[in-house]
């Protein structure tokens, strides 16, 4: 199937991202043995607890901790089996974190139940010590890959990946980041060494899949969707094209508001998804992904929600 018509598929609110075309009325009428998964991420989301003032702009009234609460709360009333993910920059933008250094966010992203997120540039501006410190009130680990943290203080504190199970089915993540060499203030992330994403995402994509056995891979990402102005710098879609055993991309940095996925090919020519939900939690991203018994068809259903709309 080719990448026009893919996306075809997904305006009409369903995608196929594995083998064979099963629409989802022939999966239903088949009535096969079906794990139905809902998977629900943010990014970039930047302290932003209270909704958007009423000031007259685009964005007034969206947004807020509270009523992302209760969407959360909401989807898990109707399927049991979700997960819910960010993809880093927790931190920075209001005075909540001037106030509270970060303590609020984790506090409230582990209320609301989240099971793992990615590190962003920003989650190291009050140093590693300042993330440190608010680790122990995020009930979900911190993933990344490509961040060396052997001669720092977050040594052992960020997990490289973690792998979830609902009803049998296996959901290999990890998580990779920018380089922060740039982005950040160098005291705030010294003896932090930077490794290219690319080999450590595909040999980790792998190890889920092959060893690990896992029924579908998720790379949390801060590294961009794409850079205009830098066509050679890693990005999202580079990372889907150029690697393997990755099935999904949720990404961050770069604010973008998808509407709908970028799907692109691998280098095996595997169908990759790339979703984003642009920043401050004014959207929910939305998956809902359906696993046949045989594994022979992964379906998925997409919706980015305005919270607040």
């Amino acid at each position: 199937m080719n990448r026009r018509h893919f996306l075809k598929q997904m305006g009409q609110g369903s995608l196929l991202v594995g083998t064979g075309a099963f629409p989802m009325e022939a999966l239903a009428a088949a009535k096969p043995e079906i794990t139905h998964i809902t998977l629900l991420h943010t990014n970039d989301v930047h302290s932003r607890i209270d909704p958007f003032p009423m000031d007259g702009t685009k964005t007034q009234g969206l947004g807020g901790a509270a009523r992302r609460a209760s969407l959360i709360q909401q989807i898990r009333k109707q399927n049991a089996n979700v997960l819910l993910f960010d993809a880093g920059d927790i931190f920075q933008g209001t005075p909540f974190f001037n106030f509270y250094g970060g303590e609020l966010e984790m506090k409230l992203m582990s209320e609301m139940g989240y099971d793992a997120a990615a590190i962003g540039n920003h989650d190291f501006d009050a140093g590693m010590d300042g993330l440190l410190k608010q680790l122990p009130h995020a009930n979900f680990p911190l993933l990344n890959i490509n961040y060396d943290f052997t001669n720092t203080i977050l040594r052992n504190k960020v997990q490289p990946y973690k792998i979830f199970q609902k009803e049998g089915i296996k959901i290999g993540v990890f998580g990779v980041g920018i380089e922060l060499q740039g982005l950040v203030a160098e005291q705030n992330f010294a003896g932090t060494q930077y490794i290219d994403p690319l080999i450590p995402a595909t040999k980790t994509a792998t190890f889920l899949k092959e060893e690990m056995k896992c029924d579908y891979v998720v790379c949390l990402s801060h590294l961009g969707y794409k850079f205009n102005d830098n066509k050679s710098k890693i990005c999202d879609i580079h990372l889907a094209e150029k690697s393997k055993n990755i099935d999904l991309i949720i990404g961050g940095h770069t604010h973008t508001f998808m509407d709908k996925p970028d799907i692109r090919k691998n280098i095996v020519d595997a169908p990759v998804v790339i979703n984003q939900v642009g920043w401050a939690g004014l959207m929910l991203g939305r998956l809902d992904i359906y696993f046949e018994k045989s594994r022979a068809a992964q379906c998925a259903e997409c919706k980015n929600i305005y919270i607040g709309k």
